[in-house]
């Protein structure tokens, strides 16, 4: 699979599946697994992408090819294609400033970047050195509301107009292989310590000269000496708050007076009280597979939630986008948008903004091509009737 990319010639790169490969040579074992890996047998991980290989596109032969008018306005922004870089955390371990190259790369393309709480490079540097940023924040919630208060100041300083909250990691999945990696938290085994000597451009791109990252958006919040990468895990760890619930997330719409999203939805009666809240928009997901082993895939939430909310709040939907034909079938489904999580960051991983940017380019070249061979003329178009159940041999009807 190498043999098709040298030097940083990204051309010859031409799926997200082959930087994924790429980057699974680049990276250590450990940060591989972290990357790639879901929870338990990751079967939910599996899903998402079973699912959109069990949805079929119709398509409407003899209408011109003219560009597809992809172009979609979005919660007051107009993007020139419905996707953005959604929240990751801890990618510094992939690539040294992986947060700005990513920033960089959907800058330079229109797009929205939002930035994880649990980011390498705090919001306030994202926005200094990548000045245009459409810069969304992700929020844990936090124990303790001066740091939560201080976090939504500091995202209001810095330009922020979209929050979205995360609801569905308060308490973290059974992520076994990060338990088979590393003897005790955060120090690797012998066999994996003996991989990363194996991986000296990695070594030079994150590990040189300081070590991993700490977390940008928390160092304010940590005592000099535990300013480092396992000072910034103890404290997210012991400052996530379990109890978050529906109250918590009224008190949030009123003290944030942009718009406000909730993530981690894929129940449709989690959907009606979000918009009986007065929120923005919601997005579907199951955080990559990496949280509740047998959840749903996210498109196959998408179809239960999207007769709830379509044209009432913004929906977005994230979790298996590999393909520009994924983006299709999520906005024939009901989705306005998609958010990209490992399709980006195989991109970061190989060639930092080039490679994101490159996955970026992709998706894009792949879902104006799949909507001229559909037929369709404009994204505005695409409902269910595009969609074929070929197995009971009707049309999906939302």
């Amino acid at each position: 699979m190498r043999s098709f990319f040298r030097g940083r010639d990204l051309s010859r790169v031409h799926s997200i599946a082959e930087l994924a490969e790429l980057a699974r040579h680049r990276l250590p074992h450990f940060a591989w697994e972290y990357l790639s890996g879901g929870a338990e047998d990751e079967l939910t991980l599996a899903r998402n992408r079973a699912s959109f290989s069990e949805v079929h596109l119709h398509s409407r032969t003899l209408v011109p090819c003219h560009p597809p008018v992809t172009q979609r306005r979005l919660l007051g922004r107009e993007l020139a294609v419905p996707m953005l870089i959604g929240p990751t955390g801890y990618n510094g371990m992939l690539h040294r400033d992986a947060d700005l190259h990513l920033a960089r790369a959907a800058t330079a393309r229109g797009l929205p970047f939002c930035l994880s709480t649990v980011s390498n490079v705090s919001m306030e540097a994202i926005k200094a050195q990548v000045p245009d940023v459409n810069l969304w924040f992700q929020l844990y919630a936090m124990r303790d509301p001066e740091i939560q208060a201080s976090l939504l100041s500091r995202a209001q300083q810095a330009g922020v107009d979209t929050l979205l909250l995360t609801s569905d990691a308060m308490v973290l999945g059974n992520r076994e292989w990060d338990r088979r990696n590393f003897v005790r938290p955060r120090e690797l085994s012998l066999g994996n310590k003996l991989d990363v000597l194996r991986h000296p451009r990695w070594l030079r791109q994150v590990m040189w000269p300081n070590g991993l990252p700490s977390m940008g958006n928390l160092e304010p919040f940590l005592p000099p000496a535990e300013r480092n990468a396992l000072g910034s895990m103890k404290f997210i760890g012991e400052q996530m708050d379990t109890l978050l619930d529906w109250s918590m997330l009224a008190r949030l719409r009123d003290q944030w007076s942009g718009r406000l999203l909730l993530k981690g939805v894929l129940h449709p009666a989690d959907a009606e009280k979000a918009m009986a809240l007065g929120l923005d928009g919601l997005v579907v997901s199951n955080h990559g597979g990496r949280q509740l082993e047998g959840a749903l895939g996210s498109l196959d939430a998408l179809r239960l939630i999207a007769p709830v909310v379509r044209g009432k709040m913004a929906l977005l939907l994230d979790s298996g986008i590999r393909r520009g034909s994924d983006i299709a079938k999520a906005l024939a489904l009901g989705a306005d948008a998609v958010l990209l999580g490992r399709a980006t960051l195989y991109g970061v991983a190989v060639a930092a903004e080039q490679g994101a940017g490159r996955a970026l380019d992709l998706l894009h070249e792949e879902f104006v091509r799949t909507l001229n061979l559909m037929g369709c003329a404009d994204i505005a178009d695409l409902s269910p009737d595009w969609l074929a159940d070929v197995h009971a041999h009707s049309i999906y009807r939302g």
